[in-house]
């Protein structure tokens, strides 16, 4: 399976999985960085300086400026964001060739890599090597870990949910709490680091973020891959480029624990996510401004009505309510772009880009479309992000929660025939991966 961007690194593997035929998937490669004046930069920079426009801290002349030098070439996204975290996963999982994924989509290289894996194929025909022999409950966990040491998406915690699922392997939201919490941050890659893609594979690739990961015994070990070896084994033959500054020890890492939580609280009694890769706050308590779709939000951004100490609530952009679960990258680049970042958090039954940064919290559940608390908060309510205790909260009593619930009606779909109609009514919640499932499985759910 070759994969390219984003989603169909997960589908991939849940195609193979599903399928349980011999295979492996090869990603394509990131994209080389971008350059704004003698610094690299990604896509990420793109939307940020979107909202330094709006704030008047850029001019448009700078806007184009990076637009036009953020992509110089063929691949995905260069920072950790979804593209490569997910490479990463992958690779730690087991199901795509070591040292491959690391290797830019223009590197003169990759030509090698993809034939080994063609080879390789071969091989696990011959030998019947399947699929859910590799994707296993172990490594499983070693793709959480890779997430959770390199700062990775939050969209990480979807996809290995819905991988989990095709193979048949108990996997839940707390689990990534769990690894999350044991394994520390040992990349510095953006969005909450200095460096790309790119600098990684110089560094030494995915290979030495597992090495680093073995040492302190943060990995399961006898985990196997498709080209024969163990992980304990890839990770002994990964070899670090002597003076590189993109891996740290695991003696010195860049965050002591990984790079999400998982909160819960009257506002998600399922679960949510919250990104903690660079020096998020860990705390915030301030006015709900609700906004019913991501464009009403981005909206508010621009017009600067968006104030210091806010809590956006963008809702009804779950799986069901999007339908499809849209990332909120514009609004998020906005804030940041516009000074916001370090003074405003965000809350959403919607996701996040890996590009996101800040204090944002993601995959609320239940959504709004399901009737879920968040579908009660109004504008002025007061909204609690405790990441400490672990919990997402509105200061509300439980009996008012059910008194405004009692006067809430579903807003009709955004799509009421065709394929989102189709998907809307078949996909879980965001907990549970949001995968399509027959109709009386949802309903005995």
């Amino acid at each position: 399976m070759i994969v390219g961007c984003d989603k169909t690194i997960p589908a991939a593997v849940m195609a193979l999985v599903r399928l349980n035929l011999p295979g492996l998937a090869l990603y394509s490669g990131t994209i080389g960085p971008g350059r704004y004046r003698g610094k690299d930069i990604t896509l990420q920079e793109v939307f940020e300086a979107v909202g330094a426009v709006s704030a008047g801290r850029m001019t448009r002349d700078e806007l184009r400026e990076i637009e036009e030098g953020a992509c110089p070439g063929a691949g995905a996204c260069g920072g950790q964001f979804t593209a490569n975290t997910m490479a990463t996963a992958i690779e730690f999982l087991g199901i795509s060739p070591t040292g491959s994924n690391d290797v830019p989509a223009l590197d003169p290289h990759k030509d090698d890599v993809a034939e080994r894996a063609g080879r390789l194929v071969m091989e696990l025909i011959a030998k019947d090597v399947r699929p859910r022999q590799i994707v296993t409950r172990a490594a499983l966990e070693n793709a959480i870990a890779s997430v959770a040491a390199t700062g990775g998406s939050t969209n990480g915690v979807l996809h290995l949910l819905a991988i989990a699922r095709e193979a048949g392997v108990p996997l839940t939201i707390d689990d990534f709490d769990r690894v999350a919490s044991r394994t520390p941050v040992v990349a510095s890659l953006k969005p909450g680091g200095e460096y790309v893609a790119k600098d990684l594979h110089d560094a030494g690739g995915i290979p030495l973020v597992l090495q680093r990961l073995a040492q302190g015994g943060l990995i399961n070990g006898d985990a196997p891959t498709v080209d024969g070896r163990t992980i304990a084994q890839v990770a002994e033959s990964a070899r670090e480029t002597p003076g590189q500054k993109v891996v740290t020890l695991l003696s010195k890492p860049l965050k002591p624990t990984g790079g999400l939580a998982i909160l819960r609280g009257n506002l998600a009694p399922e679960g949510c996510v919250v990104k903690l890769a660079g020096h998020e706050r860990l705390l915030h308590r301030g006015p709900a401004r609700v906004f019913d779709s991501e464009e009403a939000a981005f909206a508010a951004v621009r017009a600067r009505q968006i104030k210091a100490g806010d809590v956006v609530v963008i809702r009804y952009e779950g799986p069901v309510g999007g339908p499809g679960m849209r990332e909120m990258l514009g609004v998020t680049g906005a804030l940041v772009g516009e000074g916001l970042g370090d003074s405003v958090a965000l809350i959403t039954d919607g996701r996040f880009s890996g590009a996101t940064h800040g204090l944002m919290v993601g995959h609320i559940a239940p959504e709004a479309a399901r009737g879920g608390p968040i579908a009660a908060l109004r504008d002025g309510d007061t909204v609690e992000i405790d990441v400490n205790a672990r919990e997402l909260k509105v200061e509300l009593t439980e009996a008012e929660m059910m008194r405004r619930m009692q006067d809430w009606r579903r807003p009709a779909p955004r799509y009421p025939a065709g394929v989102f109609a189709k998907y809307a009514a078949l996909v879980s919640s965001a907990s549970e991966g949001a995968i399509t499932r027959p109709p009386a499985t949802l309903a005995t759910h």
